[in-house]
């Protein structure tokens, strides 16, 4: 846990992160590119991470789909251009989880309207992450559980319910494994809310993908 949350205090910034302008994002796209097509087997695991993220914010601050598609209609993402069905079968076709009813390919443009849109959310979330992630560090150097304030318990045993409903291997999950990972994209989240998120996080999803 502390290698961890080393990394997230050297991150901190005073500054409030910067709001990315819906007339930038055509430029902001070009940024996100991939040196070669991706395998099925790597879009399968972009596709996998993208909705974990999701699911942190879902839990941590109640985003939902509303949420999402008035981001994607703030940053005028054409892409995403859906509705709560199209946005449910998309989700749906993450790997991961119980049932893949749906579409279940995800293009490489989608992949780059959902890190945007991630980072959108994550930066009108930020002060709240924020907070989040202080307890976390403040109750690990006093070696108190994370359950031991009321944010953070919720966020936790939402993330933790929430993955062992939805993912098909969520029941057999030790509950120590997923805690680990809802702390871990709390953290994550700190970054992809700061100052050119958008590249963090696309380049933490190539990087998963490739090692799998």
């Amino acid at each position: 846990m502390r290698p961890i949350l080393n990394i997230a205090t050297a991150g901190k910034s005073s500054q409030k992160p910067a709001k990315t302008a819906p007339g930038n994002i055509a430029e902001v796209q070009q940024e996100l590119g991939l040196p070669n097509a991706p395998a099925p087997a790597q879009l399968d695991n972009i596709k996998a991470q993208l909705d974990l993220v999701l699911l942190a914010l879902e839990c941590l601050a109640g985003i939902g789909s509303e949420a999402i598609l008035k981001a994607a209609a703030d940053l005028q993402l054409e892409p995403m251009a859906m509705d709560r069905v199209s946005l449910w079968r998309l989700r749906q076709s993450n790997p991961l989880r119980k049932s893949q009813g749906g579409r279940k390919k995800l293009d490489v443009e989608e992949a780059r309207s959902l890190v945007l849109i991630i980072c959108h959310l994550a930066k009108e979330n930020h002060e709240l992450i924020r907070r989040a992630v202080a307890l976390l560090e403040q109750l690990t150097e006093q070696n108190k559980p994370p359950h031991s304030t009321s944010l953070l318990g919720d966020f936790i045993d939402n993330f933790c319910n929430t993955y062992q409903e939805r993912m098909d291997n969520g029941e057999d999950t030790n509950p120590e494994v997923l805690t680990h990972l809802a702390l871990k994209l709390l953290i994550d989240l700190l970054f992809y809310g700061g100052p050119n998120g958008h590249r963090r996080l696309w380049l933490a999803l190539i990087d998963r993908s490739v090692r799998g």
